[in-house]
Protein backbone atom coordinates (compact mmCIF):
# COMPACT_ATOMS: atom_id res chain seq x y z
CA UNK A 1 0.00 0.00 0.00
CA UNK A 2 1.58 3.25 -1.17
CA UNK A 3 1.18 6.60 0.55
CA UNK A 4 1.32 8.40 -2.79
CA UNK A 5 -1.56 8.20 -5.28
CA UNK A 6 -1.32 5.69 -8.11
CA UNK A 7 -2.29 8.22 -10.79
CA UNK A 8 0.89 9.97 -12.08
CA UNK A 9 -0.94 13.30 -12.36
CA UNK A 10 -2.11 13.15 -8.75
CA UNK A 11 1.37 12.09 -7.68
CA UNK A 12 2.85 15.22 -9.30
CA UNK A 13 0.36 17.43 -7.44
CA UNK A 14 1.17 15.65 -4.17
CA UNK A 15 4.93 16.04 -4.68
CA UNK A 16 4.53 19.72 -5.54
CA UNK A 17 2.52 20.24 -2.37
CA UNK A 18 5.14 18.49 -0.26
CA UNK A 19 7.90 20.60 -1.84
CA UNK A 20 5.94 23.77 -1.07
CA UNK A 21 5.40 22.79 2.56
CA UNK A 22 9.07 21.92 3.06
CA UNK A 23 10.34 24.97 1.25
CA UNK A 24 8.08 27.44 3.04
CA UNK A 25 8.81 25.83 6.40
CA UNK A 26 12.55 26.26 5.85
CA UNK A 27 12.11 29.81 4.52
CA UNK A 28 10.25 30.78 7.69
CA UNK A 29 12.21 28.85 10.32
CA UNK A 30 15.86 29.19 9.28
CA UNK A 31 16.11 33.00 9.01
CA UNK A 32 14.16 33.55 12.22
CA UNK A 33 16.30 31.12 14.21
CA UNK A 34 19.57 32.47 12.80
CA UNK A 35 18.67 36.15 13.19
CA UNK A 36 17.28 35.73 16.72
CA UNK A 37 20.44 33.89 17.78
CA UNK A 38 22.52 36.71 16.32
CA UNK A 39 20.32 39.24 18.14
CA UNK A 40 20.80 37.42 21.44
CA UNK A 41 24.55 37.25 20.87
CA UNK A 42 24.62 41.00 20.22
CA UNK A 43 22.63 41.60 23.40
CA UNK A 44 25.12 39.55 25.37
CA UNK A 45 27.97 41.55 23.89
CA UNK A 46 26.50 45.07 23.96
CA UNK A 47 23.47 44.91 26.27
CA UNK A 48 20.34 46.82 25.27
CA UNK A 49 18.07 43.80 25.82
CA UNK A 50 15.62 42.99 24.14
CA UNK A 51 16.10 45.43 21.26
CA UNK A 52 18.63 43.44 19.22
CA UNK A 53 16.48 40.31 19.39
CA UNK A 54 13.30 42.17 18.48
CA UNK A 55 15.03 43.95 15.60
CA UNK A 56 16.57 40.71 14.36
CA UNK A 57 13.18 38.96 14.50
CA UNK A 58 11.48 41.74 12.55
CA UNK A 59 14.23 41.73 9.93
CA UNK A 60 13.98 37.94 9.58
CA UNK A 61 10.19 38.13 9.29
CA UNK A 62 10.48 40.78 6.57
CA UNK A 63 13.05 38.76 4.62
CA UNK A 64 10.99 35.57 4.98
CA UNK A 65 7.93 37.40 3.68
CA UNK A 66 9.80 38.60 0.61
CA UNK A 67 11.22 35.13 -0.08
CA UNK A 68 7.83 33.45 0.35
CA UNK A 69 6.23 35.93 -2.05
CA UNK A 70 8.83 35.18 -4.73
CA UNK A 71 8.60 31.41 -4.19
CA UNK A 72 4.78 31.52 -4.24
CA UNK A 73 4.88 33.16 -7.68
CA UNK A 74 7.24 30.46 -8.95
CA UNK A 75 5.15 27.66 -7.48
CA UNK A 76 2.02 29.24 -8.96
CA UNK A 77 3.58 29.12 -12.41
CA UNK A 78 4.66 25.52 -11.86
CA UNK A 79 1.13 24.60 -10.75
CA UNK A 80 -0.32 26.19 -13.88
CA UNK A 81 2.06 24.14 -16.02
CA UNK A 82 0.90 20.96 -14.28
CA UNK A 83 -2.70 22.02 -14.79
CA UNK A 84 -2.15 22.68 -18.53
CA UNK A 85 -0.80 19.17 -19.15
CA UNK A 86 -4.21 17.56 -18.53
Amino acid sequence: MSLLPEDPKDRKYMMLGLRIVGDFGAIIAVPIIVFVLIGQWLEGKYGHAPWFTISAFLLAAFLSTKMIYKKAKLYGEEYKKLDEKK
